[in-house]
């Protein structure tokens, strides 16, 4: 049974709408304005049956724009407030790149020592080769002259971490209902939310509307009117006329099936997130030419092996997105690509194409006109996180939102306001061939 009203209702059961539940009960009962009870989430389908539930479950600081860095330290705080409860895995994460990239992930150090992030940098070809083989004796990577290692960060199991958040929630009353979809939003005077319909019937909204909807994000935009495109001002002042507002990605991702213990460190022990780009030529492991320009992979030790990806490929049109996919679909020419490219990075992966499989990971992101969430009110009482596929990671975006909901003011999403296209207030691109970074 849906509820014929709620104070505030939250569509999308992934790691936004939950932890935005999670985090506004608790705002609730602290400010003696109500509590979790006053709080209904829906999904169409189950709790993490999207984005989150197939995500790669990498956690990083590694980004080159200001207001992403200060944003992913506060949602490190929040995967390690309760490492147990959100499957949480503290191995760190290393970023290595070419010549390049070298003032960028410099930049980054600076910025993650200003802001008590822990972290390490080391520069030079040698110095970068003496650090991995440390860590990895057969590391063999070329072209690498810089290595970010961040000793905070990770990963997470994406669908214990959800159900971690779901069981908070439930624990503070909230209901987390499946199956529930919703089919439009009832907009009344002056553009407020009054109710949303659903394929179970109308849900009156007291309050607030969060929307939290992933790669569903393009829908929701137009469900509330929004237009398909925009004018984006750059920070030079020039104006970009009818730019798609959302576009969508095929994220590149896979395993190896192999013992997951194959891949540690020197002493044993877990591994950390390894992200490496450089610009020297890859090979297959029979001598063939894969790519002589900048590549990159990113790859973790999982349960079942080896797991991790490329940099996406944009698709045409809109996409029909199945909540349930068994695999996500992948160019051709991935497989080859990324495994010659674990095998350039340690000799212990050489041969291991014939053990790559096809795995539930990765599936379709949808981005925004700068490839950076949008975390603002569309309507008055319409709060949208759209995470342009950052999301995952981000846990801590609901604390934040929580507190904006109640009339606070958060220095950590306001440079992601819809505003900030008109005016200007971009952010900062980087040297890397990734559209987050």
């Amino acid at each position: 049974m849906i509820p014929v009203s709620s104070q505030y209702v939250v569509v999308g059961a992934g790691i936004h709408g939950l932890s935005t539940a999670y985090h506004l009960a608790g705002e609730l009962e602290a400010r003696g304005a109500g509590s979790g009870a006053d709080i209904v989430v829906l999904d169409k389908a189950r709790p993490g049956a999207g984005a989150s539930g197939i995500a790669c479950g990498v956690v990083r600081n590694n980004y080159f724009q200001p207001a992403m860095s200060e944003l992913m330290q506060a949602c490190v705080e929040v995967w390690e407030s309760d490492a147990a409860a959100y499957h949480y895995n503290p191995v760190g994460y290393i970023a290595l790149g070419p010549k390049a990239q070298e003032s960028d992930l410099v930049a980054v150090f600076e910025r993650q020592e200003r802001i008590g992030y822990r972290s390490e940098l080391i520069v030079g070809e040698s110095a970068v080769t003496a650090h991995m083989r440390k860590l990895f004796p057969d590391w063999r990577a070329r072209g690498v002259t810089v290595c970010l290692h961040e000793h905070q960060g990770g990963f997470a199991f994406n669908q214990e971490s959800v159900q971690g958040l779901v069981d908070k929630c439930t624990g503070a009353g909230v209901s987390v209902l499946s199956g529930v979809e919703v089919t439009g939003i009832e907009l009344g005077a002056g553009d407020v939310a009054t109710a949303v319909e659903t394929d179970h019937g109308r849900i009156a909204i007291g309050e607030q509307l969060v929307i939290a909807p992933g790669p569903w994000a393009q829908h929701f935009w137009r469900m509330l009117g929004l237009p398909d495109t925009i004018d984006v001002r750059t920070p030079a002042g020039d104006v970009r006329h009818d730019v798609r507002m959302w576009t969508y990605w095929n994220l590149q991702e896979g395993e190896i099936t192999v013992d997951p213990l194959m891949f540690a460190t020197a002493d044993g022990g877990a591994p950390p997130v390894i992200h490496l780009d450089t610009d020297a030529p890859l090979t297959g492991d029979d001598g063939k030419l894969v790519t002589d320009e900048l590549w990159g992979i990113y790859f973790k030790r999982d349960r079942h092996g080896v797991q991790g990806g490329a940099s996406p490929l944009t698709v045409d049109g809109d996409v029909q997105l199945d909540p349930y996919p068994s695999t996500t679909d992948v160019d051709p020419g991935f497989p080859d690509m990324w495994c010659a490219a674990l095998s350039h990075a340690m000799a212990r992966f050489e041969g291991c194409r014939p053990l790559y499989k096809q795995a539930r990971s990765g599936g379709v992101g949808s981005f925004s006109a700068d490839n950076f969430p949008v975390f603002d009110y569309l309507k008055p009482n319409v709060y949208a996180i759209l995470d342009s596929n950052h999301g995952y990671k981000m846990i801590g975006v609901g604390r934040e939102v929580a507190k904006v909901l109640q009339g606070e003011h958060s220095s950590l999403l306001y440079p992601f306001r819809f505003e900030r296209f008109a005016t200007g207030d971009l952010h900062p691109v980087s040297n890397s061939p990734y559209p987050w970074s």
